[in-house]
Formats: structure tokens, C-alpha cells, sequence
């Protein structure tokens, strides 16, 4: 199952590292976050009450229908703009949360925003439907050529439909990262188009002083953290460090290592396990960010990444020439240091997810002995930076376990076919004795992450001694 080669290593340059101290993201700030978010709804919904909501739902079906609509259409808005927040980079939410816990949440909470505006829509039509004595047709028809703002409103629900339908699993499956990116900013049109429709025809905002405040306030708030973490904080980082292509190494097999050079990194508030989203400015197509990991611990003048070809952004990777210039956003990501509870850690690596767990043993502060480095690949030309790791092992003294070989067909395992015989929990026993008493550290493709953690929880590996970050989108 394991295979282990002696081969001399070879020497390969070293970047030189600073060992950062682990900056604790304070507790409360998760908390705060959380807090603010249910406050805005309820807010919402006390905004509802207050212009006559629940007596409304006494007046007769017509008004029932209007009055359930209209808070339906102000929670669904209160959400999308909860949504666009959580995906603002704001550095408070992203350190607490981490972008992979983020991800979920964003799209819980978009799915929620979305069937309300559904009820809401729903709901209106059937109220002002019965209000005016008309058939729902002509009604709707009526609604959308004559209300205010409602033709803008509609092309809202139209952009925001097909954010939903491509943050669908099947849909994401069947597009790039680069298009499905490209589609998700159709969320900012349609939060944008939504406004005048709520201004010139929504009873609570026209009819409220404190509604106008509120609803004014919170799209202010949710566009001034765009404008400041996603446009104004990357550029300025840009010009502030001037990253530029040094190197491009070709690792393995359809995976390149590109190394870049700035100026006053150490200033970059950045940790080995985190990951940048990189817009490589060398001609057409240089708009589409992509997220790699840091494949080494950030150096004072230097930053390394390493990508498999996936798509048309890491595929141009191989092409980049040396001094092309490098926008960037980050670092994200909470796959570092700050998390460890132990003195041990034992890494499991898959495939490329070997990147981040490469910089995390060159910079985590451990004895000799108590490190461990299970690393899974399809076969012994697969493994990326084997040399490097090599030489780190006899260094730092990690005890390094490479498992090779075809995955299993008849089973989801973290094992290859060759271990079909053996458990998910008895080979890690096997490969890493008392794992209950280390840090974990798991990155790798969903499926097979999926196994190595559940592998290790029945093992008795405390939740909180549990460290993975997922990158799918």
C-alpha cells in the first residue's frame, strides 16, 4: 500500500522562509457576524410591523395576500443583501469563517433569498389580483408595464434566476470555473436592478422614515465593502507589492509551479495553507481571477504557487513568461497554523492538494518525530515536489508515507484498489498510530477528503483537531 523510494534527492533551490507566529482570530468576531446577520432580519420583519403588517392580515383575503407578499419580497431583499455580504471578502467574516464554510452559507442563504422572491411575486400577484377584480394574466401584465421600477425588477429576477440555476450541482458540473464565475456576477445586476423597484413602489419604504433609513444604510454598507475588500484593498496590494512572474517549473505531468517576486511581502498579512486569486496580466483573458494555494511559506521577496491544468486559467499557467506582471486578491483561507490545538500534526495529501500541506510542514513549528505526511497519488510519477519533500523529511524529520495506486471502484476510500482489503480507519491506525493525538490537516478532491475525515473521526479524532478547507465551487 505504502511505497517508499531512497533515491537521492535533488538539490533544489530553497526559498528562504519567515516562520510566522500564528495571529489568533479573535472568537467573537464569528459571533458579531453571526449576530448582525439574523439582527438585520428581524429588523426587517419589525420594520413589516410596524407599517401595519399584522393588522393587514385581518382586512380581508386581498390584503392577507399583499401583506404576507411584501414581507416575503423585504426578507428576500434583507437575504440577498446578507449574501452579497458574506461574499465581500470583508476580512472579519473571512477569518472567522473561512471561504469554504463561507461558500456554503452564501448559498444557503442565496437559495433561501430566492424561493422568497418566488412567494413574494406569488403572493402580490394573487393579492392585487383579487384587490382589482381582474384574472392573474392580465393582472401580472398590468403589474409589470405600469407599476414603477417593475420592468428593471423584472430583468432583477431574470439575472438573479440564473445566478440560482448555475449554483445548481448538476449546472456547476457542466461549466468552467471561469464561465461559472463570470455568470455569479449576474448577483450584483441584480441587486442593483431591484432598487428603483423598491423606492418608487415599495409601501414600507415610501411610507417610513425608518424604513428609508435602514434599506439606505444596508445597501450603502454592502456596496461600500465591495468597492473596499474586492476592488479598492486588491489594487492597492497590486501596486503596493508589484508581483511579477520570476519562474515557471513544470512539477508533474500536467502541473507548473510558478514563482513570483515582489517587493515588501513580509508587510502582506499572508500565512503558509492560504491561497490568493491571481489574474496573470498577459493579454486576453487576464480579467478571470483563479484561487491557487501557496505551494511554499511565504518569503519576504517571494511567493509560490503550484496549479494543475483544470480550466482555461490554470492551463495558461505553463505559458507565462517571466516578468509578466500579477494582480492580486488575498490571502484567504483559515487552512493555517492559528487552528492547531496539539503539538503533533499528521498532513493527508491527494493529489495536487498537496500544495497548501507543502507550505504548512515547511513552516509549522514541530519536534522531530512528530510530524507525519500521508500523501495519496495515482502513481509514483504523480507525486508533485517529491524531491523537495524528500529533502524536508530528512531536515525536519517528518515521517513521510506515500500511498499509491488506482483509486477503488466498488467504494468510496481514501485507499487505493491495491488496499481494497483494509478499512479507511485501520489504514490510517496503520499509517499514522494514535492520530487521535494530532492536528489533521486534509486537502484533496471532495470525495476522497470526505473519506479521510470520516475515517479519522471514527478513529477518535476530536472535531476541533479536524483542519480542511475546500476549494470546489
Amino acid at each position: 500500500m505504502t511505497y517508499r523510494d531512497s533515491t537521492p534527492a535533488v538539490n533544489r533551490p530553497r526559498i528562504a522562509h519567515v516562520r510566522r507566529r500564528p495571529r489568533r482570530t479573535p472568537s467573537w468576531w464569528r459571533d458579531v457576524a453571526g449576530v448582525l446577520c439574523w439582527a438585520s432580519v428581524l429588523v426587517v420583519i419589525a420594520l413589516w410591523v410596524s407599517g401595519r403588517g399584522l393588522q393587514l392580515l385581518a382586512s380581508g383575503p386581498a390584503d392577507l395576500f399583499t401583506s404576507l407578499g411584501r414581507l416575503s419580497g423585504l426578507v428576500a431583499a434583507d437575504l440577498l443583501l446578507v449574501q452579497v455580504f458574506l461574499m465581500a471578502r470583508v476580512p472579519m467574516i473571512e477569518r472567522s469563517y473561512g471561504q469554504d464554510e463561507l461558500a456554503r452559507r452564501h448559498r444557503l442563504v442565496g437559495f433561501w433569498s430566492f424561493n422568497l422572491l418566488l412567494v413574494h411575486i406569488a403572493l402580490i400577484l394573487v393579492g392585487y389580483t383579487l384587490r382589482d377584480h381582474d384574472n392573474l394574466v392580465r393582472e401580472t401584465w398590468n403589474v409589470v408595464t405600469t407599476y414603477g421600477g417593475m420592468l428593471l425588477a423584472a430583468a432583477a429576477s431574470v439575472a438573479l434566476t440564473l445566478v440560482v440555476v448555475t449554483s445548481l450541482r448538476a449546472a456547476r458540473k457542466a461549466l468552467r470555473y471561469e464561465s461559472w464565475h463570470l455568470l455569479h456576477l449576474y448577483a450584483y445586476i441584480g441587486v442593483g436592478l431591484s432598487i428603483p423597484h423598491e423606492i418608487w413602489t415599495g409601501a414600507d419604504f415610501t411610507s417610513s422614515r425608518m424604513a428609508r433609513l435602514y434599506w439606505w444604510s444596508a445597501y450603502g454598507v454592502a456596496l461600500g465593502a465591495i468597492v473596499l475588500f474586492r476592488f479598492a484593498l486588491p489594487l492597492w496590494r497590486t501596486l503596493r507589492h508589484g508581483l511579477t512572474v520570476r519562474e515557471v517549473v513544470h512539477e508533474a505531468p500536467g502541473v507548473v509551479t510558478v514563482l513570483l517576486g515582489g517587493r515588501g511581502l513580509h508587510r502582506m498579512p499572508v500565512r503558509a495553507g492560504q491561497y490568493f486569486v491571481f489574474r496573470f496580466l498577459d493579454g486576453p483573458g487576464w480579467s478571470r481571477g483563479n484561487p491557487y494555494s501557496l505551494s511554499a511559506s511565504p518569503a519576504p521577496d517571494r511567493l509560490r504557487v503550484t496549479a494543475k491544468a483544470a480550466g482555461d486559467g490554470s492551463s495558461r499557467l505553463a505559458r507565462l513568461r517571466p516578468g509578466t506582471r500579477v494582480a492580486v486578491e488575498g490571502p484567504y483561507g483559515r487552512l493555517t497554523a492559528e487552528r492547531r490545538v496539539t503539538d503533533r500534526v499528521a498532513m493527508f495529501a491527494c493529489g495536487i492538494g498537496i500544495t497548501p500541506l507543502r507550505a504548512l510542514l515547511e513552516e509549522l513549528d514541530y519536534r522531530p518525530g512528530d510530524a507525519v505526511l500521508v500523501y495519496r497519488a495515482h502513481s509514483a510519477e504523480d507525486l508533485v515536489f517529491r524531491d523537495e519533500l524528500e529533502q524536508l523529511a530528512v531536515r525536519r524529520g517528518i515521517t513521510l508515507q506515500y500511498v499509491l495506486g488506482p483509486r477503488q471502484r466498488k467504494r468510496v476510500s481514501w485507499l487505493p484498489e491495491s488496499a481494497k482489503t483494509w478499512s479507511d480507519a485501520d489504514a490510517m491506525w496503520d499509517l499514522v498510530p494514535g492520530i487521535e493525538r494530532y492536528d489533521v490537516y486534509v486537502c484533496g478532491p471532495d470525495q476522497w477528503m470526505d473519506a479521510v475525515c470520516a475515517a479519522a473521526l471514527e478513529l477518535g479524532l476530536p472535531a476541533n483537531q479536524l483542519h480542511q478547507e475546500r476549494f470546489s465551487w
